[in-house]
């Protein structure tokens, strides 16, 4: 199973990512997924999720309104667009997978997932 996380880089606040996390080795259309971020010295926490078949959403206060997750069940690709960056965003941004037999909506809780990737860095400068 791997998960690769592309897309992260220095922005400025105000400005726009788009983050990709492509999935190979299990049946991407069974599991849910999620973006959570990790900041120097602070705990990783969740961002968005997505459940597997793409239809139902799930945000952090603090990036609702600002953020998309969406996913390509056929290019095996989970997306989070983030647009109106903050300094506060900058982190290293993983996304992970889980069983959606498991359970029926995606988990806010790191401990709900099976598969994580790597991270990609996301800095925000002001």
């Amino acid at each position: 199973v791997q998960l690769q996380a592309s897309g992260g880089g220095l922005v400025q606040a105000g400005g726009s990512l788009r983050l990709s996390c492509a999935a190979s080795g299990y049946t991407f259309s069974t599991y849910h997924m999620g973006w959570f971020r990790q900041a120097p010295g602070k705990e990783r926490e969740f961002v968005a999720a997505i459940n597997w078949g793409g239809w139902s959403t799930y945000y952090s206060d603090s990036v609702r309104g600002r953020f998309t997750i969406s996913r390509d069940n056929a290019k095996n690709t989970v997306y989070l667009q983030m647009n109106s960056l903050k300094p506060e965003d900058t982190a290293v941004y993983y996304c992970a997978a889980a069983r959606a037999a498991r359970a029926v909506v995606p988990g806010r809780s790191r401990h709900e997932y099976d598969y994580w990737g790597q991270g990609t860095l996301v800095t925000v400068s002001s």
